[in-house]
């Protein structure tokens, strides 16, 4: 068997770094080309997030794996909710959170229709991590009216990309491991001409 029809039926795997699930393997069909956030990254991330995330609300958006917000929950957080448009990656996200008994919501729709809904409340903590080439700015030009006051931001992009810069973005941190760029921000709503 080729490595490449092994990977199409055994699911890939990658673990909770921290918290109360440390340890614990998230799996995720292998066919849908997630790129999950490295175990480097996430252990930057949720430092700078350590003060912030007890009882914190999050939204992960491009969900994929999950792993992020699952490591939310893990640390302290008190709710995830998961946006993420592929049925395999929700359904394996969603099974996940039955398996940990998790407070989570599993949205499987786009992101952009879940940012038009005016259902959804307000969050202390957005992870946003799309597909790389993908333009971030027009999403986040529509995240204020769901961000709690104080609220942070967490963008990951290609180091070739880089972060997205403008008025709009405040930035609390940033680094880069290897070709991955990250980093905190205050989203503030962009002025209207």
């Amino acid at each position: 068997m080729s490595s490449r029809e092994q990977q199409r039926k055994h699911p890939r795997s990658l673990r909770i770094i921290a918290g109360s699930w440390r340890g614990r393997r998230l799996t995720f069909p292998p066919s849908t080309g997630v790129r999950p956030t490295p175990d480097r990254v996430r252990e930057t991330l949720f430092n700078w997030l350590r003060d912030r995330i007890e009882g914190a609300r999050c939204l992960d958006l491009y969900a994929g794996s999950g792993v992020l917000g699952f490591e939310a929950l893990s640390r302290g957080a008190r709710e995830t909710w998961f946006v993420e448009r592929d049925r395999a990656l929700a359904d394996a996200i969603a099974a996940h959170a039955r398996v940990l008994a998790a407070a989570v919501r599993v949205v499987n729709e786009d992101v952009e229709r879940f940012l038009e809904r005016n259902d959804v409340g307000s969050f202390d903590i957005v992870f946003v991590d799309p597909p790389y080439t993908m333009p971030v700015e027009p999403i986040a030009a529509r995240l204020p009216s769901i961000l709690n006051t104080g609220a942070l931001v967490y963008f990951e992009r290609s180091a070739r990309e880089g972060l997205p810069q403008g008025e709009m973005f405040r930035w609390h941190k940033t680094s880069r491991a290897g070709a991955v760029t990250y980093g905190l921000a205050a989203i503030t709503p962009a002025p209207r001409a």
